[in-house]
């Protein structure tokens, strides 16, 4: 009979099956816990090391100007001149790239020993100016000319002019004279006087105020004297050393001593420019013109000249004036024209 089968039949009967019981799990040392099943350990071998990279050293690349363009760029810096350091400087870094830096290094220090020497030769100036009398640091020039002629017309012109500038830390000082005087037949034809003095009060290196004390005398445009009383805003358009242009305007007070007239005082309105243009290092050119409008009259000036270098502190000058008074005299032509030479002296 087979297991399964007795099984059922013991069963049918109310007789529980006999199912054999398992056999007790002793230890061997009831005091001796069971150990535990170990996990598997996996011995794997660690990755090897390989070592850092080192830096690549191109020894075959110099870094450092090859000795002739080295000394090209010290004989540039030599010179002094910051313009042919600049140049040479990028010639030196188109011809040896791997020296750039070497190259921008001597090009710094030349650019600070060049700006150091600049503000200690401006110090040196300031102290100069400061310790200096107002009769001390005039800088100038005298003009002088002369025109003889004999025969049918006999006419003698002599013509005398000084201007000079004082620069200060603060305030500039300019002075203007100028007289023209002509005969013609033992008839006086030209009488013609001007002096002026002109306070600048320099806010910055462009931007300053003025004043203005001015005396004219030319009787053949109407005025024994006339004085004037001005000031205004000053504005130096450009600085450059080849060219300079002053532009000025502001409100004036005018004393007219007139020949058939009554005296006048009026108030009027000035414009003037400067300009300084050196051309050529032994040619230049300047112009200096000024306009009044005042009631019920306007008047201005304007003189064009060109300067040419002799030698060391000569010069000629070749000159033309305008003169335009609105109300001269009746039978007066209102613009007078002079063209002259004359020999200029600069201090």
């Amino acid at each position: 009979m087979t297991p399964v089968l007795a099984f059922v039949l013991l069963a049918q009967a109310g007789q529980p099956p006999l199912i054999a019981p398992h056999p007790p799990v002793m230890a061997a040392d009831p005091m001796e816990p069971v150990p535990e099943p170990l996990a598997p350990v996996l011995d794997i071998p660690p990755a090897p090391q390989r070592p850092l990279p080192l830096p690549r050293i191109d020894v075959a690349r110099p870094t450092e100007l090859p000795p002739a363009v080295r000394a090209m760029l010290d004989a540039a810096i030599a010179s002094g001149d910051a313009q042919a350091v600049a140049t040479v400087t990028k010639l030196a870094k188109q011809a040896a790239p791997w020296g750039a830096r070497q190259a921008e290094g001597l090009k710094d220090g030349f650019d600070k020993d060049q700006a150091d020497k600049k503000a200690l030769a401006e110090r040196q100036r300031q102290e100069r100016i400061k310790s200096a009398s107002f009769f001390d640091n005039w800088g100038g020039e005298v003009e002088i000319g002369a025109a003889r002629s004999t025969g049918n017309t006999r006419s003698l012109g002599l013509y005398l002019a000084a201007k000079g500038e004082r620069e200060g830390l603060q305030v500039r000082h300019r002075f203007n004279a100028r007289a023209d005087v002509q005969e013609t037949n033992n008839v006086t034809t030209t009488e013609r006087v001007i002096a002026a003095y002109q306070p600048n009060f320099k806010f910055d290196d462009r931007l300053y105020a003025y004043g203005l004390a001015q005396y004219e005398h030319d009787r053949f445009l109407g005025y024994d004297s006339r004085y004037t009383l001005g000031g205004g805003i000053g504005y130096t358009l450009f600085t450059g050393p080849k060219l300079k242009v002053d532009l000025e305007g502001g409100p004036a007070v005018r004393y007219s001593n007139y020949i058939e007239e009554p005296d006048k005082t009026t108030v009027a309105g000035r414009a003037s420019v400067a300009l300084r243009w050196q051309i050529a290092p032994t040619a230049s050119l300047t112009q200096d013109a000024a306009l009044f409008m005042e009631a019920g009259n306007t008047n201005a000036s304007t003189t064009l000249a060109l300067d040419t270098k002799l030698f060391g502190p000569l010069k000629t000058r070749i000159s033309y004036n305008v003169q335009y008074e609105r109300d001269a005299p009746a039978g007066r032509d209102p613009v007078d024209t002079l063209t002259r030479a004359t020999l200029v002296y600069s201090f």
